[in-house]
């Protein structure tokens, strides 16, 4: 053990040495490298980037990562049941969908369904398009026909929380507050828009009159903020549901049937009390049919998306890595070359051809590492580089450090290729006959 601890450190000092002595064709290498290990740090770096934006965009979307999702039926009876088994319960958020228009009563939303502003819709000769639901809940979207005109009215997709959602959805906010709970609640409905709602108010000037089906009277809303939810594709607004159940009875809050309308709560996994006792109330109260629980799980989705992109990015970055290797292994033979006579020498005073190969490679595998640690550098360098010229349109960045992943994947591919690219150099190196020292 001694042994080899002292030849592995004597094969480090003169490894060592004969970079200092050699600093050129040192250089050289590491240029050669450069680029292939660069390479691998990026894909990696890239990787961890997107799978932490697809991460985001699925818990603002869905839910973190092991939350526990329950979708309740439409039923007069489920949300009276589920807002009496969720007070008091900080460990659960249940939300309650509708939609709601807001602006002049009587009249064709601008945008019908709560559809994207960019991307409206349209019937025969452009006229615009509505959403028609029967009794049974079933939509069908097609001309506007018979249906009142167009006007300033915004429809949007109205959800109803009954405490703070973002421990579960973390969303973003742009501009103004979200949503207080631990005040008490007003007449005055006060709501937050997602950007695409926002988007719609920005360019029409609609009154604040806000009617929901179901209510004992329209309601006059205060927009209070802006955030980031993840929805793009529907303009939706997050109110307080004790604030809304001053206009509109329990049983209306899971009663429509509208497309994206609906029942569900997110709790912690730790709170399975509750999806217990929410089964056992519905099902006293006849409603068994059409309850759903799930568990996030965002991240397996996400890697599942990025392993085939990260596969085939690596395969490239290994190709150019390779092409690195190649540039040490021939700058490796050549070295031993000229060092035939020293390697002959060190034979005839009793070197071990161990040694000698520990030699050569410890000059190339120090080489890669120097050149991992300078790949590593520069990219960390570019990541940050990147972060404050793109932070506007990513927000993610703001945060982002360089990713230890990164690290430690250059780290590898600097070693490895030095170790490829100087085993033969080194085999070479070990069976030099002592008898080539007579040539000097």
């Amino acid at each position: 053990m001694i042994g080899l601890s002292g030849r592995l450190r004597s094969a480090l000092i003169i490894g060592g040495q004969g970079i200092r002595a050699r600093k050129l064709r040192t250089l050289l290498s590491m240029l050669s490298l450069f680029l292939g290990v660069l390479a691998v740090v990026a894909v990696q770096t890239g990787s961890e980037f997107a799978q932490k934006e697809l991460l985001t965009d699925a818990e603002l979307s869905m839910a973190k990562d092991g939350t526990l999702q329950m979708y309740l039926p439409h039923n007069a009876k489920t949300g009276p049941i589920a807002l009496e088994s969720l007070r008091g319960r900080p460990d659960a958020v249940g939300s309650f969908s509708m939609q709601a228009t807001i602006g002049e009563p009587n009249l064709t939303p601008v945008n019908p369904g709560g559809m994207p502003f960019d991307r409206p819709g349209g019937g025969p000769g452009g006229g615009p398009m509505i959403m028609r639901c029967s009794a049974k809940g079933d939509c069908t979207v097609g001309p506007q026909g018979d249906a009142p005109p167009t006007g300033a009215a915004i429809e949007v997709n109205l959800v109803a929380l009954t405490g703070d959602i973002r421990q579960f959805r973390p969303f973003r906010t742009e501009s103004g507050q979200w949503l207080d709970f631990a005040g008490t609640p007003g007449l005055a409905p006060r709501i937050v828009l997602n950007k695409e709602a926002a988007k719609g108010f920005s360019r029409y000037r609609v009154p604040a009159q806000m009617h929901v089906q179901g209510a004992t009277a329209d309601t006059t809303p205060q927009i209070i903020g802006v955030i980031e939810d993840g929805n793009g594709y529907q303009a939706t607004a997050y109110v307080r549901a004790d604030e809304l159940l001053n206009w509109l009875p329990a049983d209306q809050t899971s009663s429509q049937n509208y497309y994206g309308s609906g029942v569900s709560i997110l709790m912690d996994p730790a709170g399975s009390d509750l999806e217990r006792i929410l089964r056992s109330k519905l099902e006293g109260a006849g409603v068994k049919d059409q309850i759903y629980t799930q568990v996030v799980n965002s991240r397996e989705r996400v890697e599942s998306q990025l392993r085939l992109m990260r596969l085939v990015f690596l395969a490239m970055a290994a190709l150019v890595l390779l092409i690195g290797t190649a540039g040490i292994l021939n700058v490796g033979l050549a070295t031993v070359g000229e060092r035939v006579e020293e390697f002959a020498l060190r034979r005839a005073v009793g070197t071990p051809r161990v040694l000698l190969a520990g030699i050569v490679l410890a000059e190339t595998l120090l080489t890669g590492l120097m050149t991992a640690m300078l790949a590593i550098g520069t990219g960390a360098l570019g990541l940050r580089f990147a972060a404050s010229l793109f932070r506007s349109r990513f927000p993610s960045l703001s945060g982002i450090e360089f990713p230890w992943q990164a690290g430690v994947a250059g780290v590898i591919a600097g070693l490895a290729a030095g170790l490829l690219g100087g085993l033969i150099p080194a085999i070479r190196a070990a069976r030099i006959p002592i008898a080539t020292v007579m040539r000097a």
